[in-house]
């Protein structure tokens, strides 16, 4: 009888430590609602969700004459609360002094990294939160002339921050970026400590959702996190951390949007948000200089704006941004350069108060319900679906890792790739700006399901933070609303429905799609969308082994979505797990032999289907190997990577790079590497 009383028991606790963690937070923190009670979705009108609240600044950190930026990337310190008490920490006030003062064990965690690969220990498979702290100094110059600023790139899943005991932020949804000013919270000229509480747990509301349940164990009743998307729920600060000022009255946030006519006109509409609200703050901005300059750095176009805050730039003879494989010089960005003057004490002068610049991509994008066009050209997506994983750091962001990728990305001929399942680092969106890679920017909405009002709240959130984070980036080509979420339910129809309005009124130019594996007859969101998108597995999750059952079965699939909806389609993934160095003739699973033929037929299937005009492009899954759960399934995780874990390429790669070069030759006229294929006889490479 007391063992049924400890879960019971478990969650009292819970509901009252949400409660003490609002009471000692005075309502200002974002707080996880654990609870596992779905409420029928069908109850709500989801016309009364309460719409996000529109994200403001959060500008990518950049150098500037007017603007400092440092990195608190390194060595923190760690620890980690009682998984059965995960909410001790607030109650105790953790964050009032140094973590070593807890008598906890202090572990050496870097940053960024997910926490649960670094030691060698239970820490892996925890559950709840753990506790970051560093201390930094703040520089005196800093103080009065400067705002300075603590912005975090990404902590998953939640965070609450404080600045020497002093509540600083508070954030959901993980790869996200989120910041605050702190300047009042500062020691200028002293030490300053900063103490982060993540929390990892997910639930029926949370986006991606998943559940904490209480196992019995041989040393009692544990909380085990339980979800049902395929990948390692990595916890930690992902990314980067950084501290940065701008003048007391800065450029806070922008927004550009491009148009490239026939005659090779561009075009550039641009606004511009200026944040001067620090208190008995009286600085008058004269102007705005705007200039657009070239790879060279001469001045392409410019203009100079009075008491107004956007314009358009007209660009003759302009470069365009093209994707990869599409033109000789794929990728070329331009700097838009932002400077906001100020009157000057000195009579009739005026000074310069911020600079910010941006790098910007001079492209039109426009689709149909036959094709989705880049500069006016057909588009035939070609490329992966990914992971942000690797070895020890999970997560974390690696600038070696993430070079490493976009070489392989380029050398095995893709031109685009899906942040799946959610929103990949900025420094990955920069990367594929300036390589011209395209991007489908999909939300953390992953296998979502028990559809209710708070969930699409969170959801409208998740993309509307995204949608603001990505906006300016020429590579973004699309935006992801859900992967493979339960869109045949029947609270998915009034669901998605309110969903893809919401979205599309911020879409900022750009279509909506979803990854689905549902089925055409069953489906309630392909209807609402602009580009359909559906995951099949043939001849691995079914019909397992029978290479033979893939043309046929794929074909019909993807012209029974084209015959329901009349939209572009798009196959998002298609694989099967392949064990490195594993071999077998004639082919059998988990062979590398398996994995080409597989990929061979689907080729064929793909070839078949462009023929038709409205299928506009084909995603491997997956780009490289990757970490799930613990399952009898995954030996290791999933092994559908065309590359291994540490990027070294499978047998299939070689098959996939001469698929993807061979396009890029056919469609657009490109050069093949001339290693794409071995001399064999003179007679052989003659006729290749």
């Amino acid at each position: 009888m007391g063992r049924l009383w400890i879960p019971v028991i478990f969650l009292l606790l819970s509901s009252l430590q949400s409660l003490l963690l609002l009471a000692a937070t005075e309502g200002k923190f974002f707080v996880i609602d654990h609870s596992e009670e779905p409420t029928d979705s069908l109850l709500f009108e989801y016309g009364d969700v309460r719409k996000p609240t529109p994200t403001k600044g959060l500008l990518y950190p950049r150098e500037s004459e007017t603007r400092e930026v440092r990195s608190l990337d390194g060595m923190w310190q760690l620890v980690r609360s009682d998984p059965s008490d995960p909410l001790q920490g607030i109650r105790d006030k953790w964050f009032m002094d140094a973590l070593r003062k807890t008598g906890r064990e202090i572990i050496s965690m870097p940053v960024p990294a997910s926490y649960n690969d670094i030691t060698t220990d239970s820490l892996r498979d925890h559950v709840g939160t753990v506790w970051y702290e560093r201390n930094f100094f703040a520089p005196r110059s800093w103080k009065t002339t400067q705002r300075t600023w603590l912005r975090f790139s990404s902590v998953h899943y939640s965070a609450v921050v404080w600045i020497n005991g002093k509540n600083a932020t508070s954030h959901s949804i993980g790869h996200l970026p989120f910041e605050s000013e702190i300047s009042g919270l500062l020691t200028f000229g002293g030490n300053n400590r900063i103490t982060v509480m993540c929390d990892n747990r997910l639930s029926n509301r949370t986006i991606p959702q998943g559940s904490v349940y209480n196992a019995a164990t041989d040393n009692g009743y544990v909380p085990v996190q339980s979800y049902t998307f395929d990948f390692f729920n990595y916890a930690g600060i992902h990314r980067s951390v950084h501290l940065y000022t701008t003048p007391l009255l800065h450029i806070s946030d922008l927004e550009v949007s491009t148009q490239l006519t026939n005659e090779g006109l561009g075009r550039i509409d641009y606004r511009v948000w200026l944040d001067g609200s620090k208190e008995g703050l009286h600085i008058q901005p004269s102007h705005l200089l705007v200039q657009l300059k070239d790879k060279d750095g001469h001045v392409a176009a410019q203009q100079i704006n009075k008491a107004v805050y956007h314009g358009t730039l007209l660009v003759p003879n302009a470069n365009p941004w093209w994707p990869y494989l599409m033109h000789s010089d794929p990728g070329y960005l331009y700097n838009l350069q932002f400077e906001l003057f100020v009157a000057s004490n000195e009579e009739e002068s005026e000074a310069l108060q911020d600079t910010y610049r941006l790098p910007v991509g001079i492209r039109s994008l426009s689709w149909s319900n036959d094709s989705l066009l880049l500069n006016g050209k057909p588009l035939y997506l070609r490329g992966f679906g990914r992971h942000e994983d690797s070895d020890i750091r999970g997560k974390g962001l690696d600038n070696a890792l993430l070079a490493r990728d976009f070489n392989l990305l380029k050398w095995i001929g893709a031109n685009a790739y899906r942040t799946s399942h959610y929103p990949y680092s900025e420094e990955s969106m920069q990367f594929a700006d300036q390589h011209g890679i395209m991007i489908i920017d999909e939300c953390p909405a992953v296998n979502i399901d028990i559809f209710e009002p708070q969930l699409l709240e969170h959801h409208m959130s998740s993309l509307e933070q995204l949608i603001h984070r990505d906006r300016n980036h020429p590579s973004v080509i699309a935006w992801s609303v859900a992967n493979e979420p339960r869109s045949n339910k029947q609270g998915a129809l009034k669901y998605f429905q309110s969903l893809v309005n919401y979205t599309r009124g911020i879409a900022h130019g750009r279509p909506l799609t979803a990854a689905i594996n549902a089925n055409s007859s069953t489906c309630h969101l392909a209807q609402f969308l602009d580009i359909v998108g559906f995951n099949r597995y043939n001849s691995w999750y079914q019909n397992a082994g029978r290479t033979d059952m893939i043309i046929n079965l794929l074909t019909t699939e993807a012209q029974s979505w084209r015959n329901k909806f009349g939209k572009p389609v798009i196959q998002f993934e298609y694989g099967g797990d392949t064990m490195e160095g594993m071999h077998s003739l004639p082919a059998f699973i988990w062979s590398e032999e398996y994995q080409v033929e597989l990929f061979s037929r689907h080729f064929k299937a793909f070839d078949e289907l462009r023929g038709r005009g409205w299928f506009i492009g084909e995603f491997v899954w997956n780009f490289a190997d990757f970490r799930t759960a613990q399952t009898i399934t995954r030996v290791g995780g999933n092994k559908k990577g065309v590359f291994t874990r540490n990027r070294q390429p499978k047998e299939v790669a070689y098959i996939l790079r001469q698929r993807y070069f061979a396009l890029a030759k056919e469609l657009d006229m490109s050069e093949l590497p001339e290693d794409l294929t071995v001399y064999i006889s003179k007679h052989i490479h003659n006729e290749l």
